[in-house]
């Protein structure tokens, strides 16, 4: 992060390429790379696109510096004319994303680049880098949010992030997709996201009783007192110390209203009922119930289906790292060559692998909703030049198997394109926003899942549907290449 140029973030045989590139320049055409996922992660039934901010700092910041280029030359397998080219190199092209906080589906471009070859080339790793991590993370996170409901989840994985980039810009990804804040003061800093914390036990250690402890940090604190409660005894020192502290604070005259407990260890089920009755019990029943200890969204569910009594969570470890699904998997593939026409010509990837055949082409992407539950029905995956419109009728089949097809209506469904430019000839019309207006777009847009595309097990798929122009020019190809 302390490093805003990221040019040479970038494998390097896109830069040996390059140099192919332009030692045979009638060949550096302009291209269309498609970045795209194969499968959503952690079993799932949908993605959170992440990333495209950092994305474009990193293209309008893309130059070469003197010391890359000194750097560049010491590996004596650059002519000087080559970099004599980077010395000078900018990014002219074009880019189409995903806005920042969309569901998003395998298959379907999240990244769209139309640029001269090689710039293409050079863009692709740290397009996928930072697109894969900040996606993974914010799906992770969907995920978590949802299984809590209306309790709130803190993210504070930092201390077990690999390292501070990720540290960072996963805690706003995780943000984006519907946390309510982040221990991460830096992060709160850059993007403007909300920071909370309460105390280590160290605190409750550094003190002659644990009782001290609680009390000088109500006097603290007296606005946000959560006590960490699990130091010694959970149920027979910690929360009663916690309770005699609220009992203080009253005598003293300090505000009771924003009081609660902390639990980072043990039968959380158990001792969240158990301290809900002893609080309860002791006239605070508006002191709140935060649990952590190395929770998930599976973990989370586990807990409310016995009963926990849990107002909000801290996840760090299990969302920050993605643990239990550590990479994303995006991938980015040519999908057309421009011709001296204008016009592009499609181009495939062909595998023995079925999932691994990419859509031909210069593409983009309509989104269909149910007009009556404005849930979505399908992704309809097109040529850049094809129009669908809502006052006639939209066919749409399983790519996989187009026998199964539907027909919807006029009046019965609504359509949105997807993509949105992003950078015009090497320009940028990307417009920011705050992360907090994303996360408010990104919890909307969750709500246009069915429910079924949010089970943990066996969620439903989205269809990605392809148009019947698109569908026939892959088939062609596939049977060109057959024979």
């Amino acid at each position: 992060m302390d490093r805003q140029n990221l040019t040479l973030l970038t494998d390097l045989y896109e830069l040996t390429m390059m140099q192919g590139y332009f030692k045979n320049k009638v060949e550096n055409k302009t291209v269309v790379f498609d970045a795209f996922f194969r499968n959503n992660p952690f079993g799932g039934g949908y993605s959170i696109m992440c990333g495209v901010e950092q994305l474009v700092r990193y293209i309008e910041d893309l130059h070469f510096s003197a010391q890359d280029i000194e750097y560049l030359r010491g590996l004596k397998i650059f002519d000087a004319d080559f970099l004599d080219y980077l010395a000078d190199f900018r990014f002219h092209g074009d880019i189409y994303c995903i806005p920042e906080g969309s569901l998003m589906f395998p298959r379907e471009p999240m990244v769209k680049v139309v640029a001269p070859i090689m710039e293409a080339q050079l863009v692709e790793t740290a397009i996928l880098c930072i697109v894969n991590h900040q996606s993974l993370i914010a799906t992770k996170a969907a995920r978590i949010v949802h299984e809590a409901g209306k309790a709130p989840i803190m993210e504070f994985g930092l201390r077990r992030a690999q390292g501070p980039d990720a540290g960072t810009y996963g805690a706003r990804a995780a943000v984006i997709a519907g946390c309510a804040g982040t221990s991460n003061v830096l992060c709160g800093e850059l993007f403007g996201i909300p920071v909370l914390g309460t105390h280590a036990h160290s605190w409750i250690m550094s003190f002659e009783s644990e009782l001290d402890a609680f009390k000088a940090y109500a006097d603290l604190y007296p606005q946000a007192c959560t006590l960490l409660v699990d130091t010694y005894d959970t149920l027979k020192s910690g929360i009663p110390n916690a309770i005699r502290t609220f009992d203080y604070m009253k005598e003293k005259g300090l505000p009771v209203d924003h009081i609660g407990i902390r639990l980072d260890s043990g039968d959380l089920a158990y001792l969240t009922k158990k301290a809900r009755k002893m609080l309860d019990d002791a006239g605070y029943p508006q002191a709140k119930i935060t649990c952590s200890n190395d929770l998930d969204e599976y973990l989370i569910n586990s807990l409310f289906q016995q009963g926990a009594c849990i107002d909000s969570f801290g996840v760090g470890t299990n969302l920050i790292t993605a643990k239990d699904n550590p990479s994303f998997g995006g991938v980015y593939k040519l999908a057309a060559v421009k011709l001296d026409d204008g016009t592009f010509e499609p181009k495939i990837k062909l595998s023995e692998n079925t999932e691994k055949i990419t859509n031909p082409g210069n593409k983009k992407i309509y989104r269909i909703y149910e007009k009556d539950s404005h849930k979505i029905k399908a992704d309809l995956i097109c040529f850049e030049d094809e129009t669908f419109t809502e006052d006639e009728p939209i066919e749409l089949f399983d790519p996989a198997e187009p026998w199964k097809k539907t027909t919807m209506q006029p009046g019965e469904f609504e359509l949105r394109e997807l993509m949105v430019p992003v950078f015009l000839n090497g320009k940028c019309v990307y417009q920011a926003r705050p992360t907090m207006e994303i996360r408010d777009y990104c919890l909307k847009e969750q709500d246009t899942l069915w429910e079924e595309s949010r089970r943990l097990s066996n969620p439903h798929q989205v269809y990605v549907d392809l148009s019947q122009r698109l569908y026939d020019t892959k088939i062609g190809l596939l049977e060109q290449l057959h024979h």
